[in-house]
């Protein structure tokens, strides 16, 4: 039993792993999770700016965080890092599916917007990252999690895994999500739904957290931040850091009884 609300949100040495860590939100919730006392374990194919977000939070929090550079969509490679990682820590809290994709970037240089110039490459790269990724690393370190009968995963989907695109507010920017986005995203949803229900005498938890849109003035145009914004019911796209009380939420005992669940954190998005 928690003496108190402050201390049911205490992650303090929890080994938390990371995935996407160097991305915007993956820094965001590397920060959160750090500043109240976990150590996070840091897994992203960009290896410079994930050693260099490493050296920033032991530094910053004092924190035994570490960082890896592994394709976590090779069954290979994330088999070895769980036996690096059991390694150096000998134990696995929690685990945070947040690397995707990044579309809306890659599609600022040829046209994914339709199914009809869609290729096939992308859909199947669009697949590895975003869907197989997420059932390798839950495969391998829910298996540490079943012998340790305790551990905490947070799947990290999308309102595009609940409801369709609106193409009317995106004109010609061609930053629409994809299809393939779309499918992984909604796929997450229950795949945490079945994980959940097939770990339930583990006390392993399993639950989604689906993000809306996060402004990022440097590939959006105004016009789309604008219609975006209309369509939410608090008039804006989300700030990078509004998600970080959530992901504290999941990973902590203040959701102990909660498994199998969706949050939807989206502006209102999904609510008109």
């Amino acid at each position: 039993m928690k003496n108190s609300v402050i201390d049911l949100f205490n992650l303090k040495n929890k080994i938390i792993i990371l995935t996407g860590s160097a991305g915007v939100l993956g820094t965001e919730f590397a920060h959160t999770l750090s500043s109240v006392g976990a150590n996070v374990i840091l897994i992203d194919i960009n290896c410079k700016k994930n050693k260099i977000l490493e050296k920033t939070l032991s530094k910053k929090y004092n924190t035994n965080t570490k960082s890896y550079c592994v394709d976590i969509s090779n069954p290979d490679e994330v088999t070895q890092l769980k036996l690096d990682i059991l390694k150096k820590y000998k134990k696995i809290d929690g685990l945070v599916n947040n690397a995707f994709l990044n579309h809306s970037v890659l599609q600022s240089k040829s046209n994914f917007s339709t199914e009809s110039d869609f290729s096939f490459q992308y859909w199947e790269k669009s697949l590895k990252t975003n869907l197989t990724s997420v059932f390798l690393c839950c495969k391998e370190f829910g298996s540490i999690m079943e012998k340790q009968k305790n551990g905490v995963i947070v799947n990290i989907s999308s309102i595009y895994g609940i409801v369709g695109p609106d193409p009317r507010i995106y004109g010609k920017s061609k930053i629409n999500a994809p299809i393939s986005y779309a499918a992984t995203k909604g796929s997450i949803v229950n795949l945490t739904k079945y994980l959940a229900t097939y770990w339930h005498n583990k006390n392993i938890r399993v639950n989604t957290l689906s993000l809306g849109g996060v402004e990022n003035k440097k590939y959006q145009p105004k016009e789309f931040i604008k219609k975006y914004s209309e369509k939410t019911v608090l008039g804006r796209m989300a700030n990078k850091n509004d998600y970080n009380g959530a992901i504290l939420f999941l990973l902590s005992d203040a959701s102990s009884y909660m498994t199998g669940s969706n949050l939807i954190i989206d502006g209102g998005w999904t609510a008109w």
